[in-house]
């Protein structure tokens, strides 16, 4: 059915519920679970979920070589038609959107709808200055010091400020364990994932949900993404980078009741 020929499904993945097709693409650093986790069973309980770990997540091998936008893209749809889904909706946090954007591009007649979510169509100033630092750290080995650099980067001010003295350590515990171990490589794609010039060609229906306290991708990148994308609609939130931990059910509901009115 795609135009173009699409590899052998090489990622580990995870595969839940029934019903139209949901891939989803995760952020960087990060897994399927790690991303998706607190809302997994919700968007299952409406859809078959199928999300592919990039390389150096969940069970994927690291990569030897750098990583490819266009390799995350294919992978992910191949990942999904594996499971039998012809067509499906795509949904993708953080890195994950740039990864969302290309398999439409790519693969315009298997995807149904996009939900892009903290994301960006090209590296800013401000990414410009926090990826790399980020890359070094992970480069270090210096969990802890990597998570105390995310947990302060990651989280929206409100939810921080909230967070007595010994839920800030709880949370940077939480975060170095999480860590993939191919956020180095994760972190020297991001930079380079530039997908301003797939966005006036999106045929599908997109929601883009705008982190509105968000340190790392800015609320002028999430309008520069629903601007761009023909017919696009823009929902905000009112958390820092990660939704998943400050308001699931938010999100959750956001991508669902949006997905509900758009089935293919």
């Amino acid at each position: 059915m795609s135009a173009r020929t699409l590899p052998e499904a090489a990622f580990s993945r995870t595969v839940l519920g029934s019903g139209p097709g949901l891939a989803l693409a995760h952020g960087a650093g990060s897994s399927v679970a790690g991303t998706y986790g607190p809302i997994l069973d919700g968007l299952a309980a409406r859809h078959t979920v199928v999300g592919a770990d990039y390389p150096g997540s969940g069970d994927t091998p690291r990569s030897t070589t750098p990583l490819q936008l266009d390799d995350l893209a294919d992978q992910l749809v191949a990942a999904a038609v594996a499971e039998g889904l012809d067509t499906f909706a795509v949904s993708g946090y953080s890195l994950g959107g740039p990864v969302a954007i290309r398999a439409a591009a790519r693969h315009p007649e298997r995807v149904t709808a996009l939900v892009l979510t903290a994301t960006f169509p090209h590296r800013d100033n401000r990414l410009a200055l926090a990826l790399p630092v980020w890359r070094k750290l992970a480069e270090s080995g210096d969990r802890e010091l990597l998570a105390e650099y995310l947990t302060m980067m990651a989280l929206g001010a409100d939810a921080l400020q909230a967070m007595p003295d010994e839920q800030i350590q709880q949370a940077i515990g939480f975060t170095a364990a999480g860590v993939a171990e191919g956020t180095p490589e994760h972190a020297e794609l991001a930079p380079r994932a530039d997908v301003r010039d797939d966005l006036p060609h999106i045929k599908a229906p997109t929601l883009v949900i705008s982190t509105t306290q968000d340190w790392f991708t800015s609320t002028r990148l999430h309008h520069q993404l629903a601007d761009t994308i023909p017919g696009a609609q823009l929902a905000e939130i009112a958390t820092g980078h990660l939704p998943m931990v400050e308001r699931p059910e938010e999100w959750q509901k956001l991508i669902t009741d949006f997905l509900d009115r758009h089935r293919a």
